[in-house]
C-alpha cells in the first residue's frame, strides 16, 4: 500500500463504512488480506488473524441480525455510536501506515468525522424510518446499506476514484438530508412526549 493515492482511498473508504457498518468493514479487509486480495498496511494486517476475523465474523452477524428488526436496529446504532466514530478515526489513521505524523493525524481527524457523518446520516434515516409500522422498509434499508458498503469498500480496495467520486456524493446528499433527518426527528421526539 505505497501508493498515496491507495491508502488515502483505503483510510477514507474504511472511516466511512465503519460509521455504517464497522464489523463489515473489518471482516471484508481482513478476509481480502487473508486472501492475498488486499495488501494491508502493517497497522492493518492485524486484522487477517484468524481470531481478529472470528471476532469480527461473529460481530457482523450479530449486526446483521439487529439490523433487520424496527427498533433494535435504532438501539444497536445508539450503542455504536460510542464505538463506530472512534474507530473510523483509528482506521483512517492506521490505513495510511507509516507516514509523517501530521499526516496520520489529519486522517485520524478526517476518518473520525467521515464515520460520524455517515454514522448520523444512517442512525437518523433508520429511526425515521422505524416509524413506519411494517418491516419491508427496514428491511429494505438494511439491506441497502449492505450493498452500499461492500459497493464502497470494493471501490476504496481496488477502484480508489470511484470511491472518491462516491464519498463527494454520498456526502452532498448527507448534508441535504441530516437537517431534515434532524427537523424529522425533533417531530417524533414532540409526538412521543405527548
Amino acid at each position: 500500500m505505497a501508493d498515496p493515492l491507495s491508502a488515502a482511498a483505503l483510510a477514507g473508504g474504511m472511516a466511512w463504512a465503519s460509521g455504517i457498518r464497522l464489523y463489515m468493514a473489518l471482516f471484508m479487509a481482513g478476509w481480502f488480506g487473508r486472501l492475498g486480495w488486499l495488501d494491508l498496511p502493517p497497522a492493518l494486517e492485524v486484522l487477517e488473524s484468524p481470531w481478529v476475523l472470528g471476532v469480527t465474523g461473529v460481530l457482523l452477524g450479530i449486526e446483521f441480525l439487529a439490523d433487520k428488526i424496527p427498533g433494535v436496529d435504532s438501539a444497536w446504532d445508539a450503542l455504536q455510536t460510542f464505538i463506530r466514530i472512534p474507530a473510523g478515526a483509528i482506521l483512517g489513521a492506521a490505513a495510511l501506515g507509516q507516514m509523517d505524523p501530521a499526516w496520520t493525524t489529519v486522517a485520524a481527524l478526517l476518518g473520525g468525522t467521515l464515520a460520524a457523518g455517515a454514522h448520523l446520516t444512517k442512525a437518523g434515516s433508520r429511526a425515521l424510518i422505524n416509524t413506519s409500522p411494517e418491516p419491508f422498509s427496514n428491511w429494505a434499508a438494511s439491506f441497502s446499506e449492505e450493498a452500499v458498503v461492500a459497493g464502497g469498500l470494493l471501490a476504496a480496495f481496488f477502484h480508489p476514484w470511484i470511491l472518491f467520486v462516491f464519498l463527494a456524493v454520498f456526502f452532498i446528499a448527507a448534508l441535504w438530508l441530516l437537517p431534515k433527518l434532524w427537523r424529522g426527528l425533533r417531530w417524533l421526539f414532540r409526538k412521543l412526549s405527548t
